[in-house]
């Protein structure tokens, strides 16, 4: 179907294409150099000390885990509010993901409190995730993980470049993960990141992301070992350097990108703001963002006019989503009875609006006058 409005669009351009063809004319395309580069500017970025390139965000996660010693019998809490990938990644190591509601209908990050509500002796670790770039409560769960032993996994994947009281969000806790699937603020197609301050956990991802392997194919083609040892069970869970071409790129556009992003979400709070039925989450958060969607919440609704509303305006020409199905609602959950009230009103009443750099005023100008019609 057409959209005269999409929901999102790539900053691509010559650029992108360029750096991909000098990549294939180096004649080294899987992990080398260029993942070498796109991890330190990304760390630089951040103010980070250590940034490791992988395949997705999934496997980020994934390896934080068992970076972390998260096992067998091991619960970590994690909202329900999120891509099903955050939850998985516990599933993965064999721990139990214990679901936690979101704050609120104008705040849909996971709650502290209810997170220590829900902590026991089997209790290993929080698993946060930054929705739509938009930071959780960082000073308060960094409070419940040391006061009970627990580590902290800072699911980035929305929020490259976003803060929280100036730190960058995935540099908070012990590690954060972050994510370059094409819809993302930074696009490599496939792609995540791993980052951490602890140099221990980043040379064990270094080498669980390569098959437990102690050099790489590029570090043995340069002449700095011709021999390696496989000393643990590792995953094939490697960028490669023609992504990292293309991570390089984006990451050099990417604060220009989210500084226009802001300035498309001011267009839509002023545009909406004359419009009683809705909730625009985080209308109160100041810090900067990466703005990575633009979630309403319709008021004193159901799923089913929920799905009417977006039906009516794909017909206008705006493609929307929804962030997200709650994971706890899954056939593969179904035996995680938890009650969450105001994830689950969520998951059937919010609606994603398009969000990207290059939508005009005339654009949001639109899709408001839309979405009033229509309710």
């Amino acid at each position: 179907m057409y959209f005269k409005i999409p929901l999102f669009d790539l900053n691509f351009d010559e650029k992108e294409e360029k750096a991909i063809l000098n990549t294939l004319r180096s004649n080294w395309i899987s992990t080398g150099p260029k993942c070498l580069e796109f991890e330190k500017l990304f760390a630089s970025m951040l103010n980070v000390k250590y940034a490791i390139s992988l395949c997705n965000s999934t496997s980020a996660l994934h390896l934080a885990l068992i970076i972390l010693g998260i096992g067998a019998a091991d619960e970590v809490i994690t909202p329900s509010l999120t891509f099903v990938a955050t939850d998985n990644a516990i599933r993965y190591v064999n721990a139990k993901p214990v679901f936690c509601d979101i704050k609120s209908n104008a705040d849909l990050t996971i709650d502290p409190k209810k997170i220590e509500e829900l902590i026991n002796s089997k209790t290993k670790a929080i698993m946060v995730m930054h929705y739509g770039g938009f930071a959780c409560d960082m000073d308060d769960i960094i409070r419940i993980g040391q006061k009970y032993n627990l580590k902290v996994v800072e699911d980035a994947c929305h929020g490259p470049l976003s803060e929280y009281k100036g730190k960058k969000l995935g540099t908070i806790g012990d590690i954060g993960c972050f994510s370059f699937f094409s819809n993302k603020n930074i696009s490599t197609g496939e792609g995540g990141m791993l980052v951490t301050d602890n140099e221990k956990y980043y040379e064990r991802a270094k080498l669980l992301r390569s098959h437990g392997m102690t050099t790489l194919s590029y570090e043995r083609a340069k002449g700095h070992s011709s021999q390696y040892d496989v000393v643990e069970l590792g995953y094939n869970y490697r960028m490669d350097d023609i992504r990292a071409s293309i991570g390089i790129i984006q990451l050099k556009k990417l604060k220009k990108d989210l500084i226009k992003r802001a300035q498309v979400r001011k267009w839509y709070e002023e545009e909406l703001a004359s419009i009683e039925n809705i909730i625009i989450p985080f209308k109160e958060k100041k810090e900067f963002s990466s703005n990575y969607i633009f979630p309403i919440i319709l008021k004193k609704s159901n799923e089913e006019k929920r799905n009417y509303v977006r039906r009516k305006l794909h017909e206008k020409g705006i493609q929307t989503s929804v962030h997200y199905p709650a994971v706890h609602k899954f056939s593969i959950y179904k035996n995680y009875n938890y009650d969450l009230p105001i994830t689950e009103y969520v998951k059937d009443n919010e609606i994603t609006l398009p969000m990207y750099s290059n939508l005009t005023k005339d654009n949001i100008h639109y899709i408001a006058l839309s979405l009033k019609a229509v309710l």
